[in-house]
């Protein structure tokens, strides 16, 4: 078995390997994904005998967390063929690829999973419901009686609604993907490539709402998102404090060796927080690194992070982990 990263060249390799496990993908879904996603993504594959046995996405996007401009990667189709399930190819593809992600800086990683239960072994946690705000011809009606214009989104639109759209994300949002007019030209034709459209609301004063068409479009879907940590210190950096922090904990990854470590969290309202090694004669407790991406992505009260196996703390860390503030205000929306 050997496991690498494709060159650009190589990406369309594995759309046989696509099409053949993704069976409910459309056709022009597909052309969609290989002439514009692999443009730029990663690919890593599992081959034996010069033959594609496996592979894994990495979609790049850069978020805003807490108003801070991330780098981060969605994994996306990933799949094995048939005949080599079972043989540990995922787990050691999903391994390299956080391992090349913590090279790279990351905090976090996220995919939106066939089945939960696949990636809860690999400590993803599912931390966010989507939003499938679709267009509903019945909605439709009420709005442009109420005076709103509803009309196709178009190339020359992009870049206003990207200002309009992070405007409105970053009033309530911790964590979103930065729009920008490439974006909305991207979603137009990922939209277009099933037959759908983006649709645009304005009323008298300016753009009110952007919603998804397709023909088909199932409104009682609500895919989810799982997360996480790809970097431990990165990722509790990257939080906000309700008050005045100082607590020592012992974190343990099986698949990120650097992130096995001891911690000195600390940090008031004004600073964030900030993080100093510790020695782990003084720690307080310990927590595995899916539990606490359940506990940073909000999806998980400190009581609740107790229940969890392999999670240890005093009732000093307690009260102190509660100073933290999660980032559950989430809008991951994303299909590809």
């Amino acid at each position: 078995m050997e496991i690498r990263k494709l060159s650009q060249e190589e990406h369309n390799k594995v759309r046989l390997l696509y099409e053949e496990v993704f069976t409910e993908d459309s056709k022009g879904f597909v052309d969609y994904y290989f002439s514009e996603k692999t443009r730029d993504n990663d690919i890593y594959v599992v081959e034996e005998d010069g033959e594609i046995c496996a592979m894994l996405h990495l979609n790049p996007y850069t978020l805003m967390v807490n108003g801070v401009e991330k780098q981060a990667h969605y994994i996306v189709a990933v799949a094995t063929r048939k005949e080599y399930r079972g043989r540990g190819f995922m787990a050691a593809l999903l391994r390299r690829a956080l391992q090349d992600m913590y090279a790279s800086g990351e905090n976090f990683t996220f995919l939106m999973p066939a089945a939960e239960a696949i990636y809860t072994p690999h400590d993803f946690r599912t931390v966010y419901e989507q939003e499938r705000r679709v267009y509903n011809l019945a909605d439709a009606v009420k709005k442009e009686a109420a005076g709103i214009c509803i009309r196709p989104l178009t190339e020359e639109d992009c870049d206003t609604f990207a200002e309009w759209a992070n405007e409105k994300l970053a009033a309530d949002k911790d964590v979103y993907v930065k729009r920008d007019g490439a974006y909305y030209l991207r979603l137009m034709r990922e939209c277009s490539s099933d037959g759908g459209k983006l649709m645009l609301f304005q009323n008298e004063t300016g753009i009110e709402d952007c919603r998804i068409w397709f023909p088909d479009e199932d409104e009682d879907e609500t895919p989810k998102i799982m997360t996480r940590i790809v970097d431990v210190r990165r990722m509790l950096m990257s939080l906000r404090l309700q008050e005045l922090l100082c607590v020592c904990f012992t974190v343990t990854d099986s698949a990120i060796e650097e992130n096995n470590r001891t911690l000195v969290l600390t940090g008031t309202e004004i600073s964030g927080a900030m993080l100093m090694d510790g020695k782990p004669e003084n720690s307080e407790g310990e927590i595995p690194i899916a539990a606490l991406t359940s506990f940073v992505f909000g999806a998980k009260t400190v009581e609740e992070l107790c229940e969890e196996d392999g999670v240890h703390m005093t009732e000093r860390m307690k009260e102190e982990m509660k100073k933290i503030i999660p980032l559950s205000q989430i809008y991951l929306n994303e299909v590809v």
